[in-house]
């Protein structure tokens, strides 16, 4: 153990990104715990309808929030005024205004969203959950300083200690009302909590609202294009639920949401130390600019890439066997769906390690190209698959879509020194063999849930 616990010793990038890595596994498997235990407790005193209608107002409320980000926390991490008071002030200010827009945007749109799916709590409950989106954005940039120095400990304490009070006032209140409106407000203590700590217990200088035209101006030109890359991002993260909210019951939209949350976890965990940690490596060490830094990258690419399919095959082949053993048989379903998610999420695996080298290089135009033609290929294949065979053809449209992008991946790595033939072609391999052996194992149960799900398209 001497020479693994060195390399996290120290102030040295490796060990500062060593460091990082340890922090966000941490704090994102310590997060998915307590959400675990409370989607546990919840599902045994709620309703699966409850669940499937805040899965539509996450999509509103995550569309609203992608639909506008204007790219100030990886400018911060990139830009080479990242630490200039002036800069961060600046960003600040774009960051409340923001928020407040969100904030009214979300009571707009209450109504109509209602009126499309037919459903009238929503037209009460965007606005609140909305609120968070204002709390959100009052959000010191101190936290994204801690990100941009690879200092991470304390903010993942906080990013724990907010998700447990909101998730323990969401609990307690679900036992005393039976309502779905605990969930909201579990939400909003969730914010309000987050919000407070980092701006009394995270350490950095204090945000104020300022306006500087030379920083405005360097923040809006990367911006635009992360803007419209997070518009085409909305479609990525949120657009199963989006569409399959108009082909689905609410009960069926309920149980995928469940089978979403436990396969989506090994892939959020790698997205998440890879976007806290890769963007500061890839602007320290650039790859195409020695054998040396291209060495180090592989290095990281290799163990997050293994770490993710790890766990995508515990969960591909032990994703019934999860669902029996921590839900009751209302969610049965919910283990077939946890399967073939998992096994759909490989292909995107594989690659998802690249494009953070773009956002590195401030090439935030050549980001956005990639990331519409994903949000272009996802819903073409979600839709006609839905068309075709219900919930099973979506999926298997899923994963045609993230092969189908994947040679302009290629490109925007090659751009960047990025790509790594070994690497791809060794998890391609890897990824086949377990793709096909998680759906031979469980072939009967994906055949049931084509049929029970068949149901909710017609």
């Amino acid at each position: 153990m001497s020479p693994v616990m060195t390399r996290f010793r120290g102030d040295g990038l490796s060990a500062r990104a060593m460091r990082s890595s340890a922090w966000t596994a941490l704090g994102y498997g310590g997060s998915q715990a307590l959400r675990l235990a409370s989607n546990l407790i919840l599902t045994r005193l709620l309703f699966p309808e409850a669940f499937g209608l805040m899965a539509l107002v996450s999509v509103f409320i995550v569309g609203l929030t992608m639909f506008s980000d204007m790219g100030t926390h990886p400018a911060i991490l990139q830009h080479r005024r990242g630490d200039d008071p002036a800069f961060l002030n600046t960003a600040y200010t774009i960051q409340v205004v923001r928020g407040a827009v969100l904030w009214l945007a979300s009571a707009a749109i209450a109504y109509p969203a209602a009126l499309f799916y037919g459903q009238p709590q929503l037209a009460l409950i965007l606005p609140v959950a909305g609120f968070s989106l204002l709390l959100q954005g009052l959000e010191p940039t101190r936290v994204d300083t801690a990100a941009r120095h690879l200092r991470l400990g304390r903010l993942t304490a906080l990013d724990l200690i907010s998700q447990a009070v909101g998730l323990v006032f969401m609990v307690t209140l679900a036992w005393a009302t039976q309502s779905v409106w605990a969930l909201v407000a579990g939400w909003i203590v969730s914010s309000g909590t987050r919000l407070a700590l980092v701006r009394f217990a995270l350490p950095g200088p204090k945000s104020r609202l300022a306006w500087e035209p030379a920083a405005a101006r360097d923040l809006l030109h990367f911006g635009f294009w992360l803007f419209l890359s997070t518009a085409c991002g909305f479609l990525v993260a949120q657009g199963d639920k989006a569409i399959l909210g108009k082909y689905l019951t609410l009960e069926q939209l309920g149980l995928y949401n469940i089978g979403f949350f436990l396969a989506s976890f090994p892939m959020l965990l790698g997205q998440t130390i890879g976007g806290r940690i890769l963007i500061p490596l890839y602007r320290e060490r650039p790859p195409g600019a020695s054998a040396a830094n291209f060495a180090r990258l592989r290095q990281l690419r290799f163990g997050l890439t293994s770490l993710t399919m790890g766990m995508l095959t515990a969960m591909a082949f032990g994703g019934e066997w999860i669902v029996d053993l921590l839900y009751d048989p209302r969610y049965a379903a919910a283990g077939a769906i946890l399967v073939l998610i998992a096994v759909v999420q490989i292909p995107s695996v594989i690659g998802m390690t690249y494009d953070q080298a773009a956002l590195a290089a401030g090439d935030s135009r050549n980001y956005f190209l990639l990331t519409a033609a994903r949000a272009l290929f996802l819903v073409c294949g979600l839709i006609i698959g839905a068309e075709w065979l219900g919930l099973v053809g979506a999926l298997v449209g899923q994963a045609l879509a993230a092969i189908a992008v994947y040679p302009l991946l290629i490109w925007l790595a090659r751009r960047h020194g990025a790509w790594d033939a070994a690497h791809d072609l060794t998890f391609l391999l890897l990824g086949g063999l377990i793709a096909a052996g998680a759906i031979g194992m469980d072939h009967v149960a994906i055949s049931e849930l084509l049929t029970l799900f068949r149901g909710g398209v017609e």
